[in-house]
């Protein structure tokens, strides 16, 4: 577990110093030239929008070398919490909200006040980077988790698009059935992520975290898993085993990405990947809701942040390249919405002409949706585990191996000493 292995490098650091970690000194190597590490996660087509980026920085800053350190997503957390543990953490690292409290709370990330400018982003949004008031991580774009249509896929069922400003769930699952006994195409596929409970949760007045407790309640959680339920009992969606097997592949695999569905739940930056891979022109909706529901519990989410280790001894290197990255249009006009759309509103309208079609759908909707939107912050430590815990109580509801009420039991207890501190 990465979490055992981050705790293992904060007692070795803790007994053997700070170290260089085999950094070298700041002032760098031959020719004063700084090489200065940086490690994300992602698919093929990102390692190639990221190498373009680094080649550019490059260019504009012929002093400082960066070597991109690319892993996939399944390996990244428990490749990055190793080489913290090492005392070997690479100088610029990507990290999602949910495991920033994690490593800026057991001292791996360093303040990044003052190290790169920052008036231009969305002070909101970059205010989900601050743990007890410090400037841990930077938004590299935003996005909001979302409803994906394939309205060929509805076209072909002879089903019109749903007003995304009125369905609820009990419209959107019986929809999915009426797809799905047509034969054109299976009407939904669902997950397990918790973005989507968090978005029910607060339908229902109640909070995803409280706190250092989960403030979801067991009825929630089994309301929750009621529509997944419901969704494999009318085939409006695929039976469990058969989601599982979507569930453990990307989006270019998904049931809307090999057009064999009509409707799933992604994240807005996503809609281009789909797209490519359907080769449809997909649509971005709002979630539907809870019938009397007061808030659509949709939040505007960094798609993930850029962070520095707190034992760089190239901070300054570290600063110039995020600010690059989020400031910079020559890095925005290479990586476009790969890793959310630019926070940066200057930036923004530098590349906004040059974003493909599908990218300029998911403006055009985060827009529209803004106002709408909650403010996200970070959730608390082991929040980074929630993803595995609430699928293993799923799985266990979806393939009756549990009762409801046993897998809320279960997950409340698991989920709770996760975040316990």
């Amino acid at each position: 577990m990465w979490v055992a292995a981050l705790s293992a490098a904060m007692l070795t650091a803790a007994a053997c110093g700070s170290g260089d970690g085999g950094e070298g000194g700041g002032g760098g190597g031959d020719g004063g030239k700084v090489s200065i590490t940086f490690a994300y996660w992602g698919s093929d087509a990102r390692q190639k929008l990221t190498d373009q980026a680094i080649q550019k920085f490059e260019e504009k800053n012929p002093t400082i070398d960066v070597e991109g350190d690319f892993s996939n997503w399944d390996s990244y957390y428990e490749k990055l919490a190793t080489k913290v543990a090492a005392n070997d953490a690479p100088d610029v690292l990507s990290i999602e909200i949910r495991g920033l409290s994690e490593y800026a709370g057991r001292g791996a990330l360093m303040d990044l006040a003052g190290k790169l400018p920052t008036a231009d982003l969305d002070q909101q949004v970059l205010s989900s980077g601050q743990i007890d008031g410090k400037q841990y991580a930077i938004p590299t774009g935003v996005n909001a988790f979302s409803m994906l249509a394939n309205p060929a896929a509805l076209e072909k069922a002879k089903k019109e698009l749903p007003d995304d400003t009125t369905w609820t769930w009990d419209q959107w699952a019986a929809l999915a059935q009426e797809i799905s006994a047509t034969g054109a195409a299976t009407g939904a596929e669902y997950n397990f992520n918790p973005a989507w409970l968090q978005i029910y949760a607060a339908q229902r007045g109640e909070k995803f975290y409280d706190g250092t407790k989960i403030g979801m309640s067991v009825d929630t959680l089994k309301s929750w898993w009621a529509i997944h339920q419901k969704l494999i009992e009318t085939k409006g969606s695929p039976d469990a085993a058969k989601s599982e097997e979507i569930g453990d592949t990307g989006p270019e695999q998904s049931l809307l990405g090999t057009n064999e569905g009509a409707m799933g739940m992604w994240w807005s930056n996503q809609l281009n990947a789909l797209t490519k891979s359907s080769g449809q022109d997909m649509t971005l909706l709002r979630m539907p809701k809870l019938e009397g529901a007061t808030t659509s519990g949709m939040f505007l989410q960094p798609a993930m942040f850029y962070a520095a280790s707190a034992k760089t001894e190239k901070a300054d290197a570290a600063g110039k390249f995020i600010d690059f990255l989020v400031n910079d249009p020559d890095a925005a006009g290479i990586l476009l919405s790969d890793r959310g759309l630019p926070t940066n509103s200057k930036v923004l309208a530098a590349v906004k002409d040059k974003l493909p079609p599908a990218d300029q759908k998911t403006l055009a909707f985060i827009d529209e949706v803004k106002s709408e939107l909650s403010p996200i912050e970070a959730p608390p430590k082991g929040a980074l585990e929630m993803e595995d815990i609430l699928e293993r109580a799923s799985e266990e509801v979806v393939f009756g191996r549990a009762t409801p009420d046993a897998a809320a039991a279960k997950f409340l207890e698991e989920a709770n000493a996760a975040i316990a501190g």
